[in-house]
Protein backbone atom coordinates (compact mmCIF):
# COMPACT_ATOMS: atom_id res chain seq x y z
CA UNK A 1 0.00 0.00 0.00
CA UNK A 2 1.70 3.35 -0.81
CA UNK A 3 2.19 5.69 1.98
CA UNK A 4 1.67 8.84 -0.44
CA UNK A 5 -2.17 10.21 -0.10
CA UNK A 6 -4.92 11.14 -2.55
CA UNK A 7 -3.50 14.72 -2.97
CA UNK A 8 0.20 13.37 -3.08
CA UNK A 9 -0.43 11.05 -6.35
CA UNK A 10 -2.01 14.18 -8.10
CA UNK A 11 0.42 16.70 -7.09
CA UNK A 12 3.27 14.13 -7.81
CA UNK A 13 1.83 12.68 -10.73
CA UNK A 14 4.32 13.64 -13.42
CA UNK A 15 6.49 11.84 -11.37
CA UNK A 16 5.17 8.85 -11.36
CA UNK A 17 4.77 8.70 -14.54
CA UNK A 18 8.73 8.03 -14.64
CA UNK A 19 9.60 4.49 -14.90
CA UNK A 20 12.93 5.99 -12.77
CA UNK A 21 10.74 7.38 -10.23
CA UNK A 22 7.16 6.33 -9.85
CA UNK A 23 5.73 5.56 -6.36
CA UNK A 24 8.04 4.04 -4.82
CA UNK A 25 10.52 6.33 -5.91
CA UNK A 26 7.94 9.18 -4.49
CA UNK A 27 7.95 6.99 -1.51
CA UNK A 28 11.71 7.76 -1.05
CA UNK A 29 11.60 11.32 -1.81
CA UNK A 30 9.02 12.03 0.48
CA UNK A 31 11.19 10.02 3.28
CA UNK A 32 14.29 12.01 2.37
CA UNK A 33 15.77 14.28 4.91
CA UNK A 34 18.05 17.24 2.76
CA UNK A 35 20.09 20.25 4.52
CA UNK A 36 20.20 23.29 2.97
CA UNK A 37 23.06 25.30 4.21
CA UNK A 38 22.49 29.28 3.08
CA UNK A 39 18.64 30.52 1.86
CA UNK A 40 20.27 33.29 -0.70
CA UNK A 41 20.96 32.38 -4.35
CA UNK A 42 22.05 28.95 -4.74
CA UNK A 43 19.64 28.17 -1.78
CA UNK A 44 16.58 29.66 -3.17
CA UNK A 45 16.16 27.51 -6.71
CA UNK A 46 17.79 24.57 -4.22
CA UNK A 47 14.85 24.50 -1.76
CA UNK A 48 11.78 25.70 -4.30
CA UNK A 49 12.35 22.81 -6.41
CA UNK A 50 12.94 20.11 -3.60
CA UNK A 51 9.57 21.50 -2.14
CA UNK A 52 8.29 20.68 -4.94
CA UNK A 53 9.41 17.39 -5.55
CA UNK A 54 7.77 16.31 -2.46
CA UNK A 55 10.99 15.93 0.02
CA UNK A 56 9.55 15.37 2.91
CA UNK A 57 11.99 17.10 4.89
CA UNK A 58 14.19 20.13 4.25
CA UNK A 59 16.27 21.74 6.42
CA UNK A 60 17.25 25.70 6.06
CA UNK A 61 20.41 26.78 7.98
CA UNK A 62 21.03 30.76 7.22
CA UNK A 63 21.14 33.73 9.87
CA UNK A 64 20.70 36.62 8.12
CA UNK A 65 17.60 38.80 7.34
CA UNK A 66 16.49 39.69 3.69
CA UNK A 67 18.39 42.87 1.85
CA UNK A 68 17.22 44.65 -0.68
CA UNK A 69 19.95 43.67 -3.11
CA UNK A 70 19.51 40.00 -2.31
CA UNK A 71 16.06 39.93 -4.85
CA UNK A 72 17.87 40.19 -7.91
CA UNK A 73 18.82 36.39 -7.45
CA UNK A 74 17.04 35.47 -4.54
CA UNK A 75 14.03 34.07 -6.26
CA UNK A 76 12.15 32.66 -3.00
CA UNK A 77 11.83 35.87 -1.36
CA UNK A 78 9.36 39.11 -2.66
CA UNK A 79 10.33 42.72 -1.50
CA UNK A 80 8.01 42.82 0.88
CA UNK A 81 10.22 40.27 2.85
CA UNK A 82 13.23 42.85 3.26
CA UNK A 83 14.31 43.32 7.08
CA UNK A 84 12.92 39.70 7.49
CA UNK A 85 14.63 36.62 8.58
CA UNK A 86 15.60 34.19 5.21
CA UNK A 87 15.02 31.07 7.37
CA UNK A 88 11.17 31.82 7.94
CA UNK A 89 10.49 33.65 4.81
CA UNK A 90 11.94 30.79 2.81
CA UNK A 91 10.35 27.94 4.95
CA UNK A 92 6.98 29.93 4.59
CA UNK A 93 7.27 30.20 0.75
CA UNK A 94 8.05 26.35 0.42
CA UNK A 95 5.19 25.36 3.03
CA UNK A 96 2.95 27.82 0.47
CA UNK A 97 4.05 25.72 -2.49
CA UNK A 98 3.64 22.04 -0.81
CA UNK A 99 2.20 21.78 2.70
CA UNK A 100 2.60 18.38 2.32
CA UNK A 101 6.67 18.39 3.38
CA UNK A 102 8.27 19.99 7.03
CA UNK A 103 10.69 22.30 7.00
CA UNK A 104 13.02 22.57 10.03
CA UNK A 105 14.23 26.14 10.66
CA UNK A 106 18.25 26.54 11.93
CA UNK A 107 18.47 30.57 12.23
CA UNK A 108 22.20 29.85 13.55
CA UNK A 109 25.14 30.57 12.15
CA UNK A 110 26.84 27.38 11.16
CA UNK A 111 29.92 26.59 12.90
CA UNK A 112 32.21 23.68 14.32
CA UNK A 113 30.34 23.75 17.43
CA UNK A 114 26.95 23.00 15.98
CA UNK A 115 27.61 21.59 12.21
CA UNK A 116 27.81 17.51 12.96
CA UNK A 117 24.75 17.97 15.67
CA UNK A 118 23.03 20.07 12.81
CA UNK A 119 24.31 17.34 10.15
CA UNK A 120 22.71 13.97 12.05
CA UNK A 121 19.40 14.89 11.27
CA UNK A 122 19.57 14.98 7.39
CA UNK A 123 20.42 12.13 4.92
CA UNK A 124 22.17 14.82 2.12
CA UNK A 125 23.66 18.17 2.68
CA UNK A 126 23.57 21.15 -0.06
CA UNK A 127 26.29 23.73 0.01
CA UNK A 128 24.43 27.14 -1.03
CA UNK A 129 26.72 29.47 0.72
CA UNK A 130 28.79 31.97 -0.66
CA UNK A 131 32.40 32.03 1.31
CA UNK A 132 35.12 29.80 1.92
CA UNK A 133 35.14 29.78 5.89
CA UNK A 134 31.72 27.58 5.32
CA UNK A 135 32.66 25.56 2.40
CA UNK A 136 35.53 23.70 4.05
CA UNK A 137 33.32 23.63 7.74
CA UNK A 138 30.48 22.06 5.37
CA UNK A 139 32.92 19.93 3.55
CA UNK A 140 35.08 18.53 6.80
CA UNK A 141 31.43 18.04 8.56
CA UNK A 142 30.30 16.21 5.54
CA UNK A 143 33.10 13.62 5.72
CA UNK A 144 33.38 12.90 9.46
CA UNK A 145 28.97 12.53 9.02
CA UNK A 146 29.22 10.37 6.13
CA UNK A 147 26.79 12.75 3.87
CA UNK A 148 26.90 13.74 0.63
CA UNK A 149 27.76 17.69 0.15
CA UNK A 150 26.02 18.68 -2.82
CA UNK A 151 28.30 21.99 -3.96
CA UNK A 152 27.86 24.71 -6.12
CA UNK A 153 29.40 28.27 -6.29
CA UNK A 154 28.56 31.33 -8.76
CA UNK A 155 30.69 34.24 -9.49
CA UNK A 156 29.66 37.10 -12.05
CA UNK A 157 29.10 34.78 -15.61
CA UNK A 158 30.18 31.79 -13.94
CA UNK A 159 29.51 28.65 -11.89
CA UNK A 160 30.73 25.42 -11.04
CA UNK A 161 28.85 22.33 -9.44
CA UNK A 162 29.96 18.40 -7.87
CA UNK A 163 29.24 16.27 -5.54
CA UNK A 164 31.41 15.88 -2.73
CA UNK A 165 32.10 12.98 -0.43
CA UNK A 166 29.77 10.68 -1.48
CA UNK A 167 30.31 7.13 -1.02
CA UNK A 168 34.08 6.60 -1.78
CA UNK A 169 34.05 9.64 -3.67
CA UNK A 170 36.72 13.03 -3.63
CA UNK A 171 35.76 15.81 -0.72
CA UNK A 172 35.93 19.44 -1.55
CA UNK A 173 39.99 19.27 0.01
CA UNK A 174 41.07 16.49 -3.19
CA UNK A 175 40.60 19.54 -4.86
CA UNK A 176 41.44 22.41 -2.96
CA UNK A 177 43.81 21.26 0.24
CA UNK A 178 43.80 24.43 1.83
CA UNK A 179 41.84 27.30 1.65
CA UNK A 180 43.39 29.88 -0.37
CA UNK A 181 45.42 32.75 0.66
CA UNK A 182 43.39 36.27 1.51
CA UNK A 183 44.32 38.07 -1.01
CA UNK A 184 43.58 35.61 -3.70
CA UNK A 185 39.64 35.62 -2.59
CA UNK A 186 37.46 37.79 -4.44
CA UNK A 187 35.84 40.37 -2.66
CA UNK A 188 32.00 38.71 -2.36
CA UNK A 189 30.21 42.03 -2.25
CA UNK A 190 32.32 44.17 -4.99
CA UNK A 191 32.92 41.14 -7.15
CA UNK A 192 28.92 41.11 -9.02
CA UNK A 193 27.09 37.93 -10.65
CA UNK A 194 24.69 38.01 -13.37
CA UNK A 195 21.28 37.10 -10.63
CA UNK A 196 20.28 33.75 -13.16
CA UNK A 197 23.60 31.80 -12.48
CA UNK A 198 22.29 31.35 -9.03
CA UNK A 199 19.42 29.76 -10.41
CA UNK A 200 21.25 27.47 -13.09
CA UNK A 201 23.57 26.14 -10.69
CA UNK A 202 20.92 25.98 -7.88
CA UNK A 203 18.69 23.93 -9.86
CA UNK A 204 21.66 21.67 -10.75
CA UNK A 205 22.27 21.52 -7.36
CA UNK A 206 18.58 19.97 -6.49
CA UNK A 207 18.82 17.69 -9.32
CA UNK A 208 21.65 15.98 -7.76
CA UNK A 209 20.58 15.61 -4.91
CA UNK A 210 17.07 13.85 -6.03
CA UNK A 211 19.22 11.55 -8.19
CA UNK A 212 20.68 10.87 -5.08
CA UNK A 213 17.73 10.22 -3.20
CA UNK A 214 16.29 7.91 -6.02
CA UNK A 215 19.76 5.87 -6.97
CA UNK A 216 19.23 7.22 -10.61
CA UNK A 217 21.43 8.27 -13.32
CA UNK A 218 25.18 9.51 -12.57
CA UNK A 219 26.30 11.66 -9.65
CA UNK A 220 28.57 14.55 -10.11
CA UNK A 221 31.16 12.72 -7.79
CA UNK A 222 34.70 12.68 -8.86
CA UNK A 223 33.64 15.40 -11.47
CA UNK A 224 33.47 19.51 -11.31
CA UNK A 225 31.25 20.42 -13.69
CA UNK A 226 31.98 24.00 -15.09
CA UNK A 227 29.19 26.64 -16.79
CA UNK A 228 30.64 29.59 -18.45
CA UNK A 229 26.82 31.72 -19.25
CA UNK A 230 28.62 34.33 -21.92
CA UNK A 231 30.25 31.32 -23.67
CA UNK A 232 27.51 29.42 -22.97
CA UNK A 233 29.64 26.59 -22.53
CA UNK A 234 28.95 23.27 -19.99
CA UNK A 235 32.49 21.48 -19.41
CA UNK A 236 33.51 19.37 -16.73
CA UNK A 237 36.61 17.89 -15.20
CA UNK A 238 37.66 14.76 -13.58
CA UNK A 239 38.48 15.19 -9.77
CA UNK A 240 40.49 12.06 -8.67
CA UNK A 241 40.08 10.96 -4.71
CA UNK A 242 43.38 12.42 -3.54
CA UNK A 243 45.27 9.53 -1.18
CA UNK A 244 46.98 12.53 1.00
CA UNK A 245 44.08 14.60 1.11
CA UNK A 246 44.24 16.32 4.82
CA UNK A 247 40.56 15.02 5.48
CA UNK A 248 39.91 11.77 3.69
CA UNK A 249 43.00 10.43 2.58
CA UNK A 250 44.65 7.41 4.09
CA UNK A 251 46.82 9.75 6.60
CA UNK A 252 44.49 12.41 7.48
CA UNK A 253 46.13 15.16 9.28
CA UNK A 254 42.86 16.85 9.93
CA UNK A 255 41.02 14.89 13.21
CA UNK A 256 38.50 17.01 14.35
CA UNK A 257 35.99 19.74 13.24
CA UNK A 258 37.86 23.67 13.09
CA UNK A 259 36.05 26.88 12.06
CA UNK A 260 38.55 28.91 9.16
CA UNK A 261 38.43 32.27 8.64
CA UNK A 262 38.94 33.14 4.94
CA UNK A 263 36.84 36.16 4.99
CA UNK A 264 36.47 39.41 2.07
CA UNK A 265 37.43 41.26 5.26
CA UNK A 266 40.76 39.67 5.72
CA UNK A 267 41.98 41.36 3.02
CA UNK A 268 42.67 44.19 4.49
CA UNK A 269 46.02 44.80 5.37
CA UNK A 270 46.42 46.34 9.07
CA UNK A 271 48.91 48.99 8.33
CA UNK A 272 47.31 51.69 7.25
CA UNK A 273 46.30 54.65 8.66
CA UNK A 274 42.09 55.03 8.35
CA UNK A 275 39.82 57.90 9.14
CA UNK A 276 35.49 57.34 9.58
CA UNK A 277 32.74 58.93 8.09
CA UNK A 278 32.13 61.15 10.72
CA UNK A 279 35.77 62.34 10.89
CA UNK A 280 36.11 62.81 7.24
CA UNK A 281 32.52 65.17 7.14
CA UNK A 282 34.25 66.92 10.53
CA UNK A 283 37.79 67.87 7.79
CA UNK A 284 35.18 68.67 4.96
CA UNK A 285 33.59 71.46 7.01
CA UNK A 286 36.38 72.65 8.95
CA UNK A 287 37.77 73.83 5.28
CA UNK A 288 40.75 71.15 5.10
CA UNK A 289 42.00 70.81 1.90
CA UNK A 290 41.47 66.87 0.81
CA UNK A 291 41.95 64.76 -2.33
CA UNK A 292 38.84 62.15 -2.32
CA UNK A 293 40.12 59.18 -4.23
CA UNK A 294 37.22 56.93 -5.62
CA UNK A 295 39.20 53.28 -6.27
CA UNK A 296 36.01 51.68 -7.53
CA UNK A 297 35.00 50.45 -10.81
CA UNK A 298 33.42 52.66 -13.12
CA UNK A 299 29.86 50.54 -13.19
CA UNK A 300 30.28 51.32 -9.13
CA UNK A 301 30.86 54.87 -9.85
CA UNK A 302 28.14 55.54 -12.02
CA UNK A 303 25.99 54.22 -9.21
CA UNK A 304 26.65 56.11 -6.21
CA UNK A 305 29.65 58.99 -5.58
CA UNK A 306 30.56 61.24 -2.70
CA UNK A 307 31.03 64.59 -4.31
CA UNK A 308 34.22 66.03 -5.81
CA UNK A 309 35.96 62.95 -5.77
CA UNK A 310 38.93 62.14 -8.05
CA UNK A 311 38.29 58.58 -9.75
CA UNK A 312 41.27 56.09 -10.68
CA UNK A 313 39.98 52.53 -10.51
CA UNK A 314 42.22 50.44 -8.13
CA UNK A 315 43.50 48.40 -10.76
CA UNK A 316 44.66 51.03 -13.23
CA UNK A 317 46.58 53.31 -9.82
CA UNK A 318 49.88 51.49 -10.34
CA UNK A 319 49.97 53.12 -14.06
CA UNK A 320 48.69 56.64 -12.59
CA UNK A 321 50.78 57.56 -9.64
CA UNK A 322 52.07 60.75 -11.75
CA UNK A 323 48.32 62.09 -12.02
CA UNK A 324 48.29 62.52 -8.32
CA UNK A 325 50.20 65.28 -5.66
CA UNK A 326 52.15 63.25 -3.94
CA UNK A 327 52.23 66.21 -1.11
CA UNK A 328 48.16 65.97 -0.94
CA UNK A 329 46.19 64.83 1.77
CA UNK A 330 44.52 62.02 0.38
CA UNK A 331 41.73 59.80 1.73
CA UNK A 332 40.85 56.86 -0.67
CA UNK A 333 37.40 55.31 -0.69
CA UNK A 334 35.62 51.61 -2.06
CA UNK A 335 32.60 50.26 -1.51
CA UNK A 336 33.70 48.61 2.17
CA UNK A 337 37.59 49.77 2.78
CA UNK A 338 38.84 46.76 1.41
CA UNK A 339 40.18 47.80 -2.43
CA UNK A 340 40.86 51.56 -0.65
CA UNK A 341 42.38 50.02 2.04
CA UNK A 342 45.48 48.50 -0.36
CA UNK A 343 45.71 51.66 -2.35
CA UNK A 344 46.35 53.80 0.50
CA UNK A 345 49.24 50.71 1.14
CA UNK A 346 50.37 51.30 -2.40
CA UNK A 347 50.41 55.31 -2.14
CA UNK A 348 52.75 55.29 1.52
CA UNK A 349 54.65 52.83 -0.47
CA UNK A 350 55.48 55.05 -3.92
CA UNK A 351 56.39 57.87 -1.29
CA UNK A 352 52.98 60.11 -0.90
CA UNK A 353 53.31 61.93 2.36
CA UNK A 354 49.44 61.15 3.56
CA UNK A 355 47.16 58.98 2.85
CA UNK A 356 43.93 57.16 4.84
CA UNK A 357 41.18 55.10 4.64
CA UNK A 358 37.47 55.65 4.41
CA UNK A 359 36.45 53.13 7.19
CA UNK A 360 33.62 50.94 5.79
CA UNK A 361 33.91 52.94 2.36
CA UNK A 362 31.06 54.96 0.78
CA UNK A 363 28.62 52.40 2.35
CA UNK A 364 29.46 53.93 5.90
CA UNK A 365 28.80 57.65 4.12
CA UNK A 366 25.95 56.69 2.65
CA UNK A 367 24.64 55.73 5.90
CA UNK A 368 25.80 58.04 8.38
CA UNK A 369 26.27 61.01 6.27
CA UNK A 370 24.26 61.27 3.05
CA UNK A 371 21.67 59.02 2.96
CA UNK A 372 20.91 60.51 -0.05
CA UNK A 373 23.37 58.50 -1.98
CA UNK A 374 22.76 54.95 -3.61
CA UNK A 375 23.76 51.34 -1.86
CA UNK A 376 24.46 48.52 -3.33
Amino acid sequence: MASLNKSELQRYSRHLLLPEVGIEGQERLKKARILVIGAGGLGSPTILYLAAAGVGTIGIVDFDQVDLSNLQRQIIYTNDDVSSSKVERAAARATSLNPEIQLQRHDVRLSSENALEIFSGYDIIVDGTDNFSTRYLVNDACVFSKKPNVYGAIYRFEGQASVFAHKDGPCYRCLFPDPPPPDAVPNCAEGGVLGVMAGIIGCIQATEALKIILGIGNSLSGKLLIYDSLAMNFDSVAIPKNPNCPICGTNPSIQKLEDITVTCESQQAPTTVSISATELERELKSGHKLLLLDVRTPQEVAISRIADSTHIELAELPNRLSELNSDADIVAYCKSGVRSNKAVQLLLEHGFKKARNLEGGITSWAKEIDPSLNVY
